[in-house]
């Protein structure tokens, strides 16, 4: 029995190495060509290609004294054993990716409250289970190019934009609008959108430069320009100003949900919040992508599912092209 299985093995490699001699040949239009890429003799590649044709039964290359070419059932042939092998190398790649300890640096990218709040912890007890790695983080209240900045892996919040990337969705926030309780004892809570405009706002030109909060009840959407008393550059001083009593404030709820589950901010205008936003998980797709990518982006994704700041509950993989 043994024996049995192991000419099966030897017939199934035999015809991988002979659709990879047949791929050599008609990417590089020649068998001398290709017995030399390939470092074998002419005659081995000529008998190759003439028990492959055999096998399938038709010809697969049209021989001159000059060229090489392709017959029509070549050409298609081709395609299929081009796809065959990229396939196989793929999973080899994923095979020893996924036994293979990450060495190297891992470089993150996030906006600058989500990175302090999720993505440090995350890089600390990851960082802790590898120790042959390091890691580099760039937290701006930007979107990055993961390519022309050098980076591995980068958290999005909001709908994405096409690019090459892979996506894994990891979870939703919302935006919410909020107030201390000291200046809502004060001024009251508003009731609409357009109670608004009796109130200090404090704007945050990082999420929003233009001043508009957009609402929405049922399916109606509703916009509102602000005429904030104050805007700041960060969403940390929004959060400062608005715990200090001076006014309402919008932002993510996991920018605020530390001091919502304390007390002392508190939401408003709940029944207007728009739909939630996703938070995505992106970082470059294909063949290329390393042990290290591959094991923190799993790593990750499992952290930032199961944190109930981030209401997700289901992780959808897309592609974005």
């Amino acid at each position: 029995m043994a024996i049995y299985y192991s000419k099966i093995w030897n017939n199934i490699l035999d015809r991988f190495h002979a659709l990879k001699v047949f791929v050599k040949v008609a990417e590089l239009k020649g068998f001398a060509a290709a017995a030399r890429d390939l470092n074998m003799s002419p005659p081995t590649v000529t008998r190759m290609i003439s028990m492959l044709e055999d096998s399938l039964g038709l010809r697969l290359f049209v021989r001159t004294t000059r060229s090489v070419m392709l017959t029509d059932s070549g050409q298609r042939f081709f395609e299929d054993a081009r796809r065959i092998l990229a396939d196989l190398e793929e999973a080899e790649r994923a095979a020893v990716g996924s036994y293979a300890e990450p060495t190297g640096e891992i470089s993150v990218t996030a906006s600058v409250l989500f990175g302090r709040m999720f993505v440090t912890p995350i890089l600390g007890e990851f960082l802790d289970l590898y120790p042959k790695l390091s890691a580099r983080t760039l937290y701006v209240d930007r979107v990055v190019n993961l390519i022309d900045e050098g980076l591995d892996v980068g958290i999005r919040i909001g709908n994405l934009a096409d690019s090459s990337l892979m996506a894994v969705r990891c979870g939703t926030v919302r935006q919410v609008a909020f107030a201390s309780r000291k200046y809502l004892d004060q001024y009251g809570e508003p009731d609409t959108p357009d109670d608004l405009s009796c109130h200090a706002i404090i704007n945050s030109t990082a999420l929003n430069a233009s001043a508009q909060w957009h609402f929405q009840r049922g399916r109606k959407t509703v916009t509102k320009r602000m005429s904030p008393r104050i805007s700041m550059n960060t969403n940390d001083a929004v959060i400062e100003l608005a715990l200090q009593g001076h006014g309402v404030g919008r932002l993510l709820s996991y920018q605020v949900a530390p001091y919502i589950a304390d007390g002392r901010l508190k939401t408003v205008l709940k029944s207007y919040e728009p739909p939630e936003v996703p938070i995505h998980l992106v970082h470059q797709e294909g063949r290329t992508v390393s042990a290290k990518v591959r094991t923190f982006v799993d790593f990750a994704v499992g952290r930032l599912k199961s944190d109930p700041l981030l209401v997700g509950n289901q992780t959808q993989v897309q592609k974005q092209d």
